[in-house]
């Protein structure tokens, strides 16, 4: 196999990483607004936890994202 192919097929095995990342973002949203519309006086404590799993995840994606450019471009 050459080398280029190879980085080809690295960086789209990266990208389920980023495929993983987008699925968490849909869940942690869902999950939130469903907690909200059942409970809506527990909007203020349950805020603050969904966006900080929004960062984190967001944050797994890039990670992702930049190892594959790295792979592609290194």
């Amino acid at each position: 196999m050459e080398a280029e192919a190879a980085k080809y097929i690295g960086a789209g095995l990266v990208n389920i990483g980023l495929c993983g990342a987008a699925l968490a973002v849909g869940s942690i949203w869902s999950t939130l607004i469903t907690t909200v519309g059942r409970n809506p006086a527990a909007k203020n404590s349950v805020e603050l936890y969904g966006w900080v799993g929004f960062a984190v995840t967001e944050a797994i994606g890039l990670f992702a994202l930049v190892v594959a450019l790295i792979t592609l471009f290194a």
